[in-house]
């Protein structure tokens, strides 16, 4: 039986939560199907639900998340943790009041703080790396920038449930309404969280995979060994659907240090169909050619020196950001699930929610298995497709050092060679 359910709002989030459960050796699900019943979850002790609601409407993303959260709590599931974006991004404020609504609880605990990754929460306040959150990159993202730092403006915006601001050392909710905690270590977010447990407030309660880290020992779960790293595919295929500053800096490091780069046309991201096409098939039998002849490579949805070149095609298409953004991730989608099962490609690495999501749809996969941390954010997944057994490393856009990807792929050829990595950062 389902001892915890997680519902996320995007699939790469579904996946680096997940993986904490995982990694304490509870088995884990991850799903991307919101109507999943928990009671289909067979052997397994936590079902992640990727609702995919990041880019809805809030009265829909609330309906979603609502009806998912009361399935559960007819199902009698103990514990429901609403993961939410560690940037903000998405429909936090109508999410979280739609699980405070739908669980019957009177008080719902968020700490929205991942300080393993720079993101904390101090006075009500959310950080990136010492900035507050709006006035970071993700105050400037073109599909979902983040207009609050101040978690009760951010959650006021949508939702009408009374918003308290609490110090990580501070008491369990005692009344209504939803009790954000302040969160700048590790230490913080298992000190809250001993509190919660004690007063028995964990049946419902909320963040990312920052708090996601710390419910297995709180709640009792995994405990078992877990499987050792797989051995890993040396060749390495970064698939790009991120605008963010921080992972187009991790590209072109990458490309300077030998990663071979392919950036998408605007025609080849914007007209469906493009990719079963006799062009598009002639395009891809060239990425399948660039992948032979080097071990790492790039698929990047970015134009060069900005996306001014996409949105003017996009503007000529009559299609608006929305629009744009969905085409995008749909035509990197078909692209990917069409080199699925290629010889030419080994290790995949997604950056991006919806590109993840995309591919594993266009491939016909529902699942994801999550296997471990590569490290903090960066999350080992498998999955299978027709008879096709794949590792995909899944993160999100917006974190991790320029070095990333480069230490990705030196680790990987280490592993190949069957000897420790001390970092280079060449590949």
């Amino acid at each position: 039986m389902i001892t915890l359910l997680i519902v996320a709002d995007d699939f790469t989030g579904a996946l680096d939560t997940g993986v904490q459960l995982a990694g304490s050796g509870a088995r884990t699900r991850v799903v991307t199907d919101p109507d999943f019943s928990p009671q289909s979850a067979e052997g397994a002790e936590v079902l992640v639900i990727d609702a995919e609601t990041r880019h809805l409407p809030p009265a829909q993303a609330a309906d979603i998340v609502g009806d998912i959260v009361r399935r559960a709590v007819e199902q009698k599931v103990p514990y429901i943790y609403k993961k939410t974006d560690s940037a903000l991004r998405g429909n936090v404020g109508a999410e979280l009041g739609a699980l405070l609504a739908a669980s019957g609880e009177k008080a719902l605990p968020f700490l929205p703080a991942y300080p393993q990754i720079g993101r904390c929460t101090k006075g009500g306040v959310h950080y990136i790396d010492g900035q507050p959150v709006a006035e970071s990159v993700f105050g400037i993202d073109p599909f979902e920038p983040v207009r609050h730092s101040d978690l009760a403006g951010l959650i006021g915006a949508q939702s009408s449930v009374p918003v308290h601001s609490l110090p990580a050392d501070g008491p369990a909710p005692s009344g209504q309404g939803i009790y954000v905690y302040d969160a700048c270590s590790l230490e913080d977010l298992e000190q809250t969280g001993r509190t919660l447990a004690a007063a028995g407030r964990l049946h419902i309660s909320a963040g990312c995979a920052g708090f996601g880290a710390v419910l297995p020992r709180l709640l009792g779960l995994g405990g078992k060994e877990c499987a050792p790293e797989p051995r890993l595919d040396p060749r390495l295929l970064v698939v790009c659907g991120s605008v963010n500053p921080i992972t187009v800096a991790q590209l072109d490091a990458a490309e300077q240090a030998g990663f071979a780069r392919m950036r998408l046309s605007p025609r080849q991201k914007l007209e469906p169909g493009y990719w079963h096409s006799e062009e598009g098939r002639a395009a891809r039998a060239g990425i399948e050619a660039m992948l032979e002849q080097n071990r790492c490579a790039i698929l990047d949805s970015n134009d060069a020196g900005g996306n001014s070149l996409t949105a003017d095609y996009a503007a000529g298409l009559g299609c608006g950001l929305e629009d744009m953004r969905v085409r995008i991730a749909s035509s990197i989608g078909d692209l990917v699930a069409s080199l699925f099962h290629s010889p030419a490609v080994g290790t995949i690495l997604m950056t991006g929610g919806d590109t993840l999501l995309q591919v594993m749809r266009c491939a016909g996969v529902r699942e994801l298995e999550p296997l471990c941390e590569l490290e903090k954010g960066v999350v080992l997944a498998r999955c299978t497709y027709n008879g096709c057994t794949r590792h995909v490393i899944t993160k999100s856009g917006g974190f991790g050092q320029a070095t990333l990807l480069t230490g990705l792929a030196a680790r990987l050829a280490a592993q190949a060679n069957g000897y420790e990595l001390e970092a280079t950062g060449t590949i």
